[in-house]
Parts: C-alpha cells; structure tokens; sequence
C-alpha cells in the first residue's frame, strides 16, 4: 500500500513512519517541520537528541528495503505543493497528524491561539479539498482527541463518536430516532480545532463520498518502538516541557532528577491513556478497515485505559521515592472528574492493549535518567494559563 504520512517527522508521525515501511508500506513522508521550529521558539530542546530528518531517513534508508521519502510542505499554506505531491504519489492512504498538538501551546498567548487555528483548520481543509481535486480513492485516516469529548461522561460511557438519540415531535407527538455526533465540550484552543475537524469530515464524507476514520486518540506515553530501538539515531522525540509533555512521561523526567512531582490541583482530572506502540498498531488496523464510499466517517476511540493524574503521580512517587507537590492548576477544568470510554472497535479488531506495567515504565525512565543531563528544570512547570 501507497501511504502519505503528514507530520511524519512528529512524535506520533515519525515512528508511525517507520512501522508501516518496515510493514512493506510504501511510505511518503511531508512535514514543514515546524515543531522543530516550535522548540527554538520556547528555547527547550527534546530529551533525547534527535536527528535531522533527513539523517533519520538516511539512516533507514540504508538498513530496509522499503524506503522513506520526504518532501517539505507547508500544507496549511501550499495548497499546489500538496496537490502535486498527491498527484504524483497517488497514495491509497493518507494518515494526517500535520496539527500543532499540544494545548497548553494552543492557550499560550493570542499568537498562538491564532497560529493553532490558522495552521490546524486550513490544513485539514487543504487536505480535503486536495482530495477531491485529484479524483482519487484515497482513505484519509485523521489523529484527532478524545479531548473533543469534554472530561465528563454525563453519566454514561462516551461512545465512539455518534450518540444514538431520540427526539421529540412536538406536531405529531412521536419520537423520532436519529444519530448525532456526541456533543463536543474542547477545553482548548487545540480541542476546538479537532471538534472543527469533525464537521469538516462529516460535510466531506456526505457531499463528497470521500473514506475518513477519525481516531480520537488519548495521552500518549512511552517513547520507544521496535522501529526506533533499531538505531540510536532512529530514537523518537521525548518531550518533557510544561507545553508539550505529556503527563506521564513528565512525572518519569521530574523522578529521574528527584524533582517533586507537579501535580495541577487536587490531581483529581481522569484521563485516557494510550502506550506508544499501541497507537502504532491502531493506525495500522485503521488503515486496514476504512469506511465505503458514501458512508459517513468511522469514529474510534483510540485509547487503553483511563487513570486519575493523582493516582499517576502516586504510582511513580511509590516506585521512586519521589516527593508530590500538589500546585495551583494552571488550567480551566473541573478539579475532579471521571471518565468512561467504549474503545470496542479496536478490541474487536484485535488490539491486545498494553497498560501500565513496571516494564514500560522502567523504559522510559531509562531514558529519563541517561539523558537527564539535558533537561532545563525551569521548562518542566506548566506556564500557559487558561484562566
């Protein structure tokens, strides 16, 4: 299979690469690299020293069959730069992560909330309408959110996407049944552009016939694949940073320099957790299992279990000896919140999840401490405020 990797140099996007070359995709990557850049804006660098990508290519290209290529576009602002390259390329398969992707970033000042919506909107759409435009039956698989859902479950599981309702006909005085997207409640500028995203998929897939999975995908840990244990300079990115650091991996940095634990509020906030090499897999079985023609977009929830930041930071605290500093919560969400998730399609198609075990996380804390000598502790507290 032709597959069209956008932000393949990304920390979803780069090992994504590799798995589906070293699957025997034949893979395209197009990145503007722009998080590189990002990093350069707020003066932090990734834990683990990354290449360029060119090296990271060249050094994949060297040891496989399949090999990797690049271009850099601006898909955001090149819309003629894309279209060529789908032309020329003809993927079967398009998996988009080409957004900035970190919410704290996206509520940083107001030139960042702007660049969040004018690069995550016009890229999507660029990205339809490049489709349409080249007359190709192309399955576009999209890393969304579970954030899109809001953290409550109204007293129900979140269902994967649509929500099945019952409305009232006041004039005939019948229930009507119908299937709505489940209401979206983003808590960020960056969870609004993914909601966004969803209304542009449902237009696309009605007027257009056009094959979208949309993968609403939890917090991301771990950093290692089978792909990026290969070679060191394969390594994939570990960020750390207030703004882009995932909770988890954050808390194994802080461990690692026996820095306290920051813990936003009560740590009461649930959230959907997801290991690395999972997402891996579920973009694979994605690809695998695209939506027909004309049907609306497939919705799956792409996450593994849910966990409360409190018992996070417990959990690392017990196995390092870590202190916990519960601080003032830089962001605007309720203190406490639970949260059920039906992730059934993904299981149904054969995804054995890994969850937190003492093996993965000793992995990342491995990576923690060896290169421990990287890390700026000032950059490792939240400064974005939403309030």
């Amino acid at each position: 299979m032709k597959i069209l990797i956008l932000g393949g140099d990304g920390f979803c996007g780069w090992p994504t690469s590799l798995n589906l070359s070293n699957s025997g995709h034949e893979v395209l990557i197009i990145d503007n690299l722009s998080r590189r850049n990002i990093d350069n804006e707020l003066g932090v660098i990734s834990l683990t020293p990354i290449q360029s990508i060119q090296t990271r290519i060249n050094i994949w290209n060297k040891n496989k069959n399949n090999h990797i290529d690049f271009i850099n576009i601006d898909i955001a602002q090149q819309y003629s730069s894309l279209l060529n390259a789908i032309n020329e390329f003809q993927p079967d398969a398009i998996i988009h992560f080409a957004e900035q992707r970190a919410a704290p970033y996206s509520m940083k000042t107001p030139q960042t909330k702007r660049y969040t919506v004018d690069n995550n909107i016009n890229a999507t759409h660029n990205l339809l309408c490049a489709i349409v435009e080249s007359k190709l039956d192309i399955h576009l698989v999209h890393l969304g959110t579970m954030g899109v859902y809001g953290y409550g479950t109204a007293g129900m599981k979140i269902p994967e996407g649509y929500l099945d309702v019952h409305i009232k006909d006041d004039e005939n005085q019948k229930m009507v049944e119908t299937q709505i997207l489940y209401p979206t409640n983003p808590g960020s500028i960056y969870h609004m552009t993914k909601s966004l995203d969803q209304i542009m998929f449902g237009y696309y897939a009605k007027n257009n016939h056009l094959k979208i999975t949309d993968l609403h995908q939890g917090i991301v840990w771990g950093t290692q694949t089978t792909e990026t244990r290969l070679d060191e300079n394969l390594i994939n990115r570990f960020d750390y940073d207030g703004d882009y650091g995932t909770v988890l991996n954050r808390f194994l940095v802080q461990s690692a320099l026996n820095f306290p634990l920051t813990v936003h509020g009560t740590g009461g906030q649930t959230r959907a957790f997801i290991h690395i090499e999972d997402s891996m897999k579920c973009i694979e079985l994605a690809i695998s299992n695209p939506p027909k023609k004309g049907q609306k977009p497939i919705i799956r929830n792409q996450m593994t279990e849910t966990h409360k930041v409190r018992e996070l930071a417990k959990l690392i605290s017990d196995k390092t000896g870590t202190k916990i500093d519960n601080v003032e919560n830089p962001r605007n969400e309720d203190a406490e919140n639970e949260l059920f998730v039906s992730n059934k399609s993904f299981i149904d198609l054969g995804l054995k999840p890994k969850t937190l075990d003492n093996s993965l996380l000793e992995e990342v804390e491995m990576i923690s401490k060896k290169y421990q000598d990287r890390i700026d502790i000032n950059m490792i507290p939240c400064k974005s405020l939403w309030k």
